[in-house]
């Protein structure tokens, strides 16, 4: 009787090619980041939405210097001029860097190319955020300039009057507005749609609001911590007390938090066309 002894075949040991693909990671995060941050100056439209930040904000310091009286001329009026409009451009941005996908038809190829939507999706926060301090900064400086020249033609001396913490819960606040149009262009994906629903949750909501709270004693009290715009407002005036931080956490929990979990759910399970 013979016996048969079984061997188990080994592997080849792996070539170096084969070891050099299995060394290729996921696409770094930077570099989608970066795709995103190109994407946002590609178009047509969005090289102008960029370019209205430095546009408007040339033009707001330019009617402070001409129409505002000489000791109006301080930094805090040119920066609440330049944020006006800064109010209304981050919100779209924000609102479009998401949208895009949708409205471009593109979110098939980006979506193939990089299939975790949680990482596009990520990259494209962080790519709107980075948008919304640099905007930021640059109306600084524009702001500044601003200052200096407006006071120089007036014969008057600069007045810096917008602390170093102020001007950080400014761009906060700013960011805030920016991200807020993030969360309805995640709910929404639909630019016309997302931009309708903000301009009537900035301009048609607040007077309601604000006209309830005063009728309603029990509204007045209670609107801190339901009225988002109301509670981001102390972020603009440069002081914000303990409550207040309170309020903007409820407020943006109910408004921004809830609706930014729904919407990143809605798309990270929805059909791509």
């Amino acid at each position: 009787m013979s016996t048969t002894v079984l061997t188990t075949a080994r592997p080849e040991p792996a070539t170096s090619e084969e070891r050099s693909r299995r060394a290729v990671g996921r696409i770094p995060l930077s570099r989608i980041v970066g795709v995103e941050l190109r994407k946002m100056f590609d178009t047509r439209s969005g090289f102008w939405l960029m370019a209205s930040i430095v546009i408007t904000s040339v033009l707001a310091t330019a009617a402070i210097i001409v129409f505002a009286p000489d000791d109006q001329l301080t930094f805090d009026n040119f920066a609440a001029a330049i944020g006006a409009p800064m109010t209304v451009i981050l919100p779209m941005i924000g609102i479009l860097a998401v949208t895009s996908e949708w409205s471009q038809r593109s979110g098939l190829t980006t979506f193939t190319l990089v299939p975790h939507r949680g990482r596009v999706l990520g990259a494209k926060l962080l790519a709107a955020i980075t948008v919304g301090v640099v905007a930021m900064f640059i109306a600084l400086g524009v702001g500044t300039l601003g200052t200096l020249v407006g006071s120089a033609i007036a014969g008057v001396d600069p007045v810096w009057n917008v602390s170093a913490m102020h001007f950080t819960l400014i761009v906060l606040g700013s960011v805030l507005g920016m991200l807020f149009g993030f969360m309805l262009g995640l709910v929404i994906r639909n630019s016309a749609g997302a931009i309708v629903t903000y301009f009537v949750y900035t301009l048609v909501l607040p007077p309601l609001l604000g006209l309830l709270a005063a009728n309603q004693r029990w509204f007045a009290d209670l609107q801190p911590s339901v009225d988002y715009n109301f509670a981001q407002r102390p972020l603009f005036d440069g002081n914000v007390s303990s409550q207040q931080w309170q309020h903007l956490a409820v407020a943006g929990a109910l408004w921004f938090l809830l609706p930014m979990a729904v919407g990143l759910r809605i798309v990270r399970r929805a059909e791509v066309k």
